[in-house]
């Protein structure tokens, strides 16, 4: 029985080549297809461990101080999840970043290009001034989007965590590492496990990156609740370097939760820059109507408010 076992895979290889020569007829090739071209005996997966994959999401994130970036935006409202999503086409926009958590974001409105909002965050509260309903929101970074015009849900620390990736934090996450490659995809998906408050790893992750095994290059970023269900999903393409530093050429944001996204297509970006400290201020404009997120619209009456809260 064992010389019989010893020579199974010889006889399986034997009947595979008398098969494969008398039912060539029957044979069929298939040519594996990633990003649309036929892969090559030439092309090589790039291999990586979880601590390398990570160490490039620390040298992207590290190499950014600062940025002023214009962007084309197609902001959206809907959800997969609800089958519609409904896109607002050609509006200009300008982000400003600096760190650890400033970021300030201004669309013009289509054709017109007058200011459609303006939104600025110091990483704990954000300020936001949607022109046309001449409306000043102010709340903190964490209060929820409730409002029933999602384009209002727009917080601009929702920006930041999507436009920069960071590494896991030591204290609250632990690197897992998937291999995803198969036939039509050449991915490693790099998972970032919560650690408890003793050190352990509780069931859901917080954060994953999926990378490209061609090039190692972040094709997508998710973030998830406690429950294991998808807060952001960033997906970046186009990666090339400005001034010697990787940054994505695109940059497709979804909240399905709050139900809205936003594509930006970068098409000037400055790099690590000096900006000042005004450049992150917001005031509220003259004349507009105050609220604050979890309270009545200020100088609202009640009609108009029940109005409002239906758009």
């Amino acid at each position: 029985m064992r010389k019989l076992r010893r020579l199974a895979p010889a006889a399986l290889a034997l009947i595979l080549a008398l098969l494969s020569s008398s039912c060539g007829a029957f044979l069929r090739s298939r040519t594996i297809l990633r990003h649309g071209k036929p892969v090559s005996a030439s092309q090589i997966l790039l291999t990586a461990t979880k601590e390398e994959l990570n160490e490039r999401i620390a040298k992207v994130y590290g190499a950014i101080d600062s940025f002023q970036a214009t962007v084309d935006m197609t902001p959206s409202s809907g959800s997969v999840y609800k089958g519609q999503i409904t896109e607002i086409k050609d509006v200009k926009g300008f982000v400003l970043f600096s760190k650890p958590s400033k970021i300030r974001i201004i669309g013009l409105a289509p054709v017109v290009r007058t200011k459609a909002f303006d939104m600025v965050s110091d990483g704990v509260d954000f300020r936001f001034h949607l022109t046309q309903k001449n409306l000043y929101v102010h709340g903190s970074n964490s209060a929820p989007a409730v409002s029933q015009n999602k384009i209002e849900n727009l917080r601009p620390d929702a920006f930041l965590a999507s436009m920069l990736v960071r590494p896991a934090d030591p204290a609250t996450e632990v690197p897992m590492l998937v291999d995803a490659t198969d036939e039509d995809n050449a991915s490693y998906i790099l998972y970032f496990l919560r650690k408890g408050p003793n050190g352990e790893i509780l069931p859901t992750p917080s954060r994953s990156f999926i990378f490209d095994r061609a090039d190692l290059s972040i094709d997508r970023q998710m973030v998830y609740d406690d429950t294991g269900a998808i807060v952001s999903d960033t997906r970046y393409s186009k990666w090339q370097s400005y001034s010697g530093v990787m940054f994505p050429g695109r940059i497709d944001i979804n909240r399905w939760k709050d139900g809205y996204g936003v594509v930006m297509d970068i098409t000037k970006i400055q790099l690590n820059e000096a900006l000042k400290e005004e450049q992150f201020q917001l005031p509220q404009p003259e004349g507009t109507q105050l609220q604050i997120i979890g309270t009545p619209i200020l100088g609202t009456p009640k009609r108009d408010q029940q109005k409002q809260d239906q758009k």
